[in-house]
């Protein structure tokens, strides 16, 4: 018998007796359409499979797969039950992460996942004043522009950027409003620049993508040609190679900002723009472990630091006020 033998319908399935343990072997066949491949990505032999599978449909009493060439398809029977499987399993998962994160007796880790640029220009300055707040928790931290199945993968949360929602993850914004681009150089280039018109720009070497700097250019009031000297699949590598006075960026407000406090780079103009496929920053992580304490904690620390990370830099100490009044002569 083969699982794509036919069964005689069975209107009553005795659910206590439904090999559980083949579930993951159904859904993995059912997503790749090939026995041998969901085998070599469960680690198991082609014949273990086979036999999950077969023993699930004797068990239900119909069919779940029909043969076309060399893959297996779903049936309408197995497609109906593909969707509560993976529900019933990313379930499951969540529940099992959330225990073993509930009971671990060792010391508390948080595994998250972020973009590149998210990690190297906003993250990691600031995970000293984590470490403050938090000392009993380490967070272990990968940097990937790779979306990641959280749950499959152990990770507790990730910040992405994008619409959201996430299928299986319960997600949050992590702050409100337009996402603001401004243009940035380094102080070289500020020298040039600041209170220039942005006619200016356009003779200066312009990182990243020419449809921005269209946009920005074409909100200014101009109609000019972008030609981008080097464009960049992260903005990190971009804002660094702006400090370098390769040229000037369009970058998101928020990651320039610990270089706009410290002087690494200067906003060359008052001007910004928004885009509407610049996405926020979202939060996402499996529903089940919202109210662990280590994720409570990372979602609150995480909304206290973008707010200060976006207020305007405090006057430096020892620099006179605008405000402070001219002493009366006597």
């Amino acid at each position: 018998m083969t699982i794509l033998d036919s069964y005689t319908y069975q209107p009553e399935i005795n659910m206590s007796r439904l090999p559980l343990n083949s579930l993951p072997a159904f859904r993995a066949v059912a997503e790749v359409q090939n026995l041998r491949a969901a085998a070599d990505s469960l680690h198991l032999t082609h014949s273990a499979v086979s036999q999950q599978i077969r023993g699930l449909e004797e068990q239900l009493g119909f069919a779940l797969f029909e043969r076309r060439g060399r893959r297996v398809v779903l049936n309408a029977a197995g497609a109906a039950l593909l969707r509560s499987v993976r529900d019933a399993l990313a379930l499951l998962d969540d529940g099992v992460q959330a225990a073993a994160a509930a009971g671990s007796d060792v010391a508390q880790r948080l595994r998250i996942t972020v973009l590149p640029s998210f990690a190297q220009r906003w993250l990691l300055p600031r995970i000293n004043r984590w470490r403050e707040r938090h000392p009993e928790i380490a967070i272990e931290i990968d940097a990937s522009q790779h979306l990641v199945d959280l749950q499959r993968e152990g990770f507790h949360a990730a910040v992405r950027v994008g619409r959201g929602p996430w299928p299986g993850l319960e997600t949050e914004r992590l702050f409100e409003g337009p996402v603001p681009f401004i243009v940035v150089g380094s102080p070289a280039a500020a020298r040039r620049l600041l209170g220039a018109q942005p006619e200016a720009f356009t003779r200066e070497p312009l990182l990243d993508e020419p449809d921005l700097w269209q946009r920005w250019f074409a909100a200014a009031g101009l109609r000019t040609k972008v030609t981008s000297v080097a464009i960049f699949n992260d903005a990190g590598l971009m804002l660094q190679a702006a400090e370098q006075s390769l040229g000037i960026a369009l970058v998101r407000e928020l990651l320039a900002a610990d270089a706009l406090h410290e002087g690494r780079l200067v906003k060359l103009s008052p001007l910004s723009i928004t885009h509407e496929h610049a996405y926020p920053y979202h939060l996402a992580y499996p529903p089940g472990l919202r109210d662990w304490p280590p994720l409570v904690a990372l979602r609150r620390w995480l909304h206290d630091e973008l707010n200060r990370s976006l207020e305007p830099p405090r006057p430096s100490a020892g620099k006179p006020s605008a405000k402070r009044k001219r002493r009366r002569r006597p």
